[in-house]
């Protein structure tokens, strides 16, 4: 039986999502940004928390970990390299061990460059991909704590995945990495069509997410910056990748759209 997902909107534009094993019953939270409607979620569900699969240590998912873990005991998975700014933290995980929920078994990647050392989890049975704030639709988070060809390295290593991979990230973000994707390649169609999509859906109050890994291969110029295409029309013909990348890093941070 497949895994059962709901996504559960939290503070301003944060998600949480929950996975179910209906085999066993077991339970999983990618990120806990707030607990109240985690909660709500999964009484609602009639769903009983087993694990907390935490991506980084920023407050915005993971400040709800303790009320949620205090009141469903889940065990807490988070990767090493953060432990000391993880609450709660149970389990450590680096690069390739596996995670399991009940029957479901995924493993983790380690891609740094939002953080130092974030946590993807990656359920490939399941064609599931929790990424976080290391890939958006049609754009990546923010390199903070790692320099920009870090996060590209990180990001080159998730497009390599399958294409059939949906892909869920950490917020809703779509519209304004729509706005900025289209000022960088205007002219391409699964852009075109996905911004309208996205358009459509927020305008009805439905999330974006999650996306198809294989659109965001042709649509995320964060995701393209080895294109040659790309560097021309950033009038950085013939320079490397990871100085393309840094460059549109530069340009979505002070993009106003």
């Amino acid at each position: 039986m497949p895994a059962e997902i709901r996504l559960v909107p939290c503070l301003e534009d944060n998600y949480a999502v929950l996975i179910h094993d209906p085999v066993t019953e077991a339970t999983a939270v990618v990120d806990v940004p707030e607990a109240t409607p985690v909660i709500a979620a999964l009484e609602a569900e009639g769903w009983n928390l087993t694990h907390i699969l935490v991506t980084h240590h920023h407050a915005d998912h993971t400040q709800g970990i303790p009320a949620v873990k205090a009141r469903f005991g889940a065990t807490v998975v988070g990767p090493k390299s953060e432990a000391d700014r993880i609450p709660g933290l149970d389990v450590e995980v680096v690069d390739g061990d596996p995670v399991a929920v009940g029957s479901l078994v995924g493993r983790v990647l380690e891609t740094p460059g939002h953080t130092a050392g974030p946590a993807t989890y990656l359920f490939e049975g399941e064609k599931l991909l929790f990424a976080g704030d290391t890939l958006f639709t049609l754009g990546c988070g923010r390199p903070l704590e790692c320099e920009p060809p870090v996060l590209w390295g990180s990001l080159q290593r998730l497009r390599a995945l399958p294409e059939d991979l949906h892909l869920y990230s950490g917020h809703e973000y779509t519209l304004a990495n729509a706005r900025f994707a289209a000022t960088v390649d205007p002219e391409n169609p699964t852009l075109v069509r996905l911004y309208g999509e996205a358009q459509r859906k927020r305008d009805a109050g439905t999330p974006t997410i999650p996306s198809r890994l294989g659109d965001e291969l042709a649509a995320n110029p964060f995701l393209r910056a080895d294109d040659p295409a790309m560097a021309e029309r950033l009038g950085m013909a013939g320079a490397e990748p990871a100085a393309v990348f840094t460059e549109l890093r530069a340009r979505k941070n002070a993009f106003k759209g």
